[in-house]
């Protein structure tokens, strides 16, 4: 049986429209209920939900053969696993924000508060700027209207929230969709079920 780690929510919901397009899917992952693991003995599958930042991790642990996964975890945690196709789902940005009345003091250490560590600190690596870094897990919007951090390191869709809460959009700086993954061991025993899979999804992405 292979197994299938989804993310909750509507990527979630919108990724495994993709595998029933292939002839993958659970059909009663569709149903009104409280249930996170369903299987389809038809075509010998089984879905399970997690947390969207834990899939890479059940993905890695062989908990799951494949999985789906924003191209966001993939580079801020770099799961040892294999990154097969562009799924062309939830696609965002990466961008640094600010109140929109801020001047950058450039005499000083930028303080920035995120949930992406790693991206932000090769982000102003790679601009030589020193940064002193906050990690948030959520409400990262009010770490600069409260003068926990000058900008914000954040996912960015539709720029609302930002707008809502008085902050602007400094920079977008890096392309963000969720991404096919594979086990590596799995790759390796189920291949043809796997790239048979990755193929037929392929077909179903404009």
């Amino acid at each position: 049986m292979l197994n299938i780690a989804l993310p909750k929510g509507r990527l979630g919901a919108a990724v495994h429209r993709l595998f029933e397009a292939a002839g993958y899917g659970c059909g009663e992952i569709e149903a009104d209920n409280r249930k996170l693991v369903f299987e389809n003995p038809v075509n010998d599958v089984r879905c399970f939900l997690v947390k969207p930042s834990d899939v890479a991790v059940f993905v890695e642990r062989g908990a799951a053969d494949i999985g789906a996964v924003g191209k966001d975890i993939l580079i801020e945690n770099s799961p040892d696993v294999y990154e097969l196709l562009d799924l062309k789902l939830g696609k965002c940005r990466m961008a640094v924000a600010a109140k929109s009345d801020f001047r950058e003091d450039t005499g000083r250490p930028l303080r920035v508060a995120t949930k992406f560590v790693h991206i932000a600190n090769d982000y102003y690596a790679s601009r030589n700027r020193d940064v002193e870094i906050t990690k948030l897990s959520g409400s990262v919007e009010l770490a600069p209207i409260l003068g926990i951090s000058d900008v914000i390191v954040d996912i960015v869709e539709t720029g609302a929230t930002l707008r809502e809460n008085d902050l602007k959009v400094l920079t977008e700086f890096m392309e963000i969709s969720a991404r096919l993954i594979a086990n590596k061991t799995s790759f390796k025993f189920k291949q043809n079920v796997i790239q048979d899979i990755a193929r037929k999804i392929s077909a179903q992405i404009s």
